[in-house]
């Protein structure tokens, strides 16, 4: 609400003051004193921009959980070649003979039955998998130089039918799958196709998904629900919640498919506790064929399986399901005394969008889970804002934007006002805008205002004459004033809106390049806001009796809120203070 105290997010450093205003216009900022001097009664001072800040929306404590920098050091590279000359081809001749056999009972257990996974494999079938088919997977896992270290107690089929498992980050977390007696997994569909590995994922009788698929989730969390409410008839189900493969550094967002069913959880705990680390498989790092032979070069990797207590939900946690996964989440990330963070796979696909786009991979980390549910955004819309984030930073290095290139976009001048609706978008003070910032930006700043009655306004107030069209002299006048520049040249920017190179802009130009272009909607808002202001301030001082108008220096606070855009779309609103006081929480930020 206007006139309330200006809130800062913990951990969150507030953005340097604004400039002191230089033209008629100048800008709308947060804050603004009135100077009460004698003889000069009414001047504007400097303007500073406190901005309250969501702490909800603050960076993540883990920038980027999907990179495994480390590179191997002289020494440990000269190492593993000596160990691997012994070690590696014993080793591939032991899997190889394995596998072998893992298929052979995966093909017997699998012979002829009937419904290809949609029936349960029972009797002697079962016990083959959960028997010999384990014991020959603990094999392979010590033939690979693994030490295996199990705390807690695993729980039986009705205490849990579901593992959750968590951190992801190795195609080696298969280790659970021995140590649980071979449960269902969830894997993609694809893998179910691959030679020799497809036959023994077959036998496991596995809940396929598919990332192509725009039913497969769905699916899948039916299917997952079907078979933990069998009471027994299906084996228990092995899940990994966070979807990707990450650096253990934290916990991403759980998706919801182990948690719908609303039974039992068992939490599961991976710690690879190795002085060098060759198992992380991550988006930004070594390839799987790299980690395979790094770790079979090792004379032994350790890895730590704790088996927390079972997790019975709730009432209030079978209603929500986001509310069960969390809770678990908290309790495996306290457990491994590491943070939790809102990533999710769809971050993995717009980190592999911005390297495409030639920008820094981790600049499409935006927590994708916490932004398109606090602003309602859907991955291709902001798919789509990457691309123009990146025509924006493509002359600038890191993937961020600076004051030069934010002015250069918008083909303005650097002046107050774009300074100030800069420092709108540059969350943490930092003199950049990042791809997270810039999307936070669009929906609370610009979308809102740019609305069908603010383009109209926005189009009257530059058709001067009324005719219906704009001209460039009357686009200039306009342009100039707001930035208080009065020998600024837009005719590139005219041009730009001119779609049909007429020399005159019809409404339906103006309105198809503002709603392309919304950030303009934001500098126009801020304008009229300063009008707003300015004239409230001389009607004040008409209205002040001499000994108020000549005492000491007062100050009055202005916060700015992205609140509802009706109040900012008038020069002078009345009856705007309900509007004002029932804000979202997206606008409250």
């Amino acid at each position: 609400p206007r006139g309330g105290p200006a809130r800062t997010e913990p951990g969150c450093r507030a953005p340097p003051p604004c400039p002191p205003p230089t033209g008629s216009a100048g800008g709308s900022c947060a804050i603004a004193r009135r100077g009460g001097s004698s003889g000069n009664s009414g001047s504007m001072a400097q303007r500073v921009l406190p901005l309250p800040r969501q702490q909800s929306f603050c960076p993540p404590t883990v920038p980027n959980p999907f990179v495994h920098p480390a590179r191997l050091s002289v020494r440990d590279k000269l190492r593993m070649v000596l160990q691997g000359i012994i070690l590696l081809p014993l080793r591939v001749m032991g899997i190889a003979v394995i596998l072998l056999l893992a298929w052979l009972f995966a093909s017997i257990a699998t012979f002829r039955h009937p419904g290809k996974g949609s029936v349960p494999l029972k009797g002697w079938r079962r016990r083959m998998i959960e028997t010999n088919l384990s014991s020959l997977t603990r094999t392979l896992f010590f033939v690979m130089g693994f030490q295996v270290k199990v705390k807690g107690k695993i729980a039986s089929l009705l205490e849990a039918p579901i593992f959750v498992a968590a951190p992801h980050s190795s195609f080696f977390d298969a280790i659970i799958s021995a140590l649980t007696g071979m449960p269902s997994i969830v894997s993609r569909a694809e893998n179910l196709s691959t030679p020799v590995f497809g036959t023994i994922l077959t036998s496991l009788q596995p809940v396929s998904v598919s990332r192509q698929d725009p039913h497969s989730r769905k699916n899948t969390v039916t299917e997952i629900t079907k078979r933990a409410l069998s009471r027994g008839q299906w084996p228990q189900i092995l899940i990994f919640p966070e979807g990707t493969c990450t650096n253990r550094s934290c916990l991403i967002t759980f998706k919801q498919g182990a948690f719908v069913p609303r039974v039992p959880v068992q939490p599961i705990l991976l710690r690879y506790p190795n002085k060098l680390d060759t198992v992380t498989w991550t988006w930004q790092g070594y390839s799987l064929k790299e980690l395979c032979i790094m770790t079979l070069c090792q004379l032994f990797t350790r890895v730590e399986v704790e088996f927390l207590p079972v997790h019975v939900p709730t009432e209030e946690e079978k209603n929500d399901p986001i509310l069960f996964a969390n809770r678990v989440r908290q309790t495996m990330a306290t457990a491994l005394n590491v943070p939790v963070t809102d990533h999710t796979f769809e971050d993995c696909r717009l980190m592999i969008s911005a390297g495409q786009l030639t920008l820094p991979m981790e600049a499409g980390l935006v927590e994708f889970t916490k932004i398109s549910k606090k602003l309602n955004l859907k991955w291709n819309h902001v798919r789509e804002q990457l691309d123009t984030f990146a025509a924006i930073a493509s002359a600038s290095k890191g993937g961020r934007i600076g004051i030069e290139e934010f002015a250069e976009y918008l083909k303005l001048p650097i002046s107050d006002v774009l300074k100030e609706l800069f420092l709108l978008f540059d969350r943490n003070g930092d003199g950049t805008i990042d791809f997270r910032e810039y999307v936070i930006g669009l929906s609370i700043l610009c979308n809102p205002a740019n609305t069908e009655e603010t383009i109209r306004m926005a189009f009257k107030l530059f058709d001067m004459d009324e005719d219906g069209t704009i001209t460039e002299d009357e686009f200039a006048c306009i342009i100039q004033s707001a930035l208080g520049v009065p020998d600024l040249d837009v005719s590139m920017l005219f041009k730009e809106i001119d779609a049909d190179e007429t020399g005159k802009l019809s409404y339906d130009e103006f309105k198809d390049f503002a709603l392309k272009h919304p950030e303009y909607a934001k500098l126009f808002t801020t304008y009229l806001e300063l009008q707003r202001y300015q004239l409230d301030m001389l009607e004040e001082d008409d209205t002040e009796p001499p000994e108020v108008k000549h005492g000491p220096v007062r100050k009055t606070t202005i916060p700015v809120s992205e609140t509802t855009p009706i109040a900012r779309s008038k020069v002078c609103p009345e009856g705007n203070k309900e509007a004002n006081s029932s804000t979202s929480d997206k606008k409250d930020d």
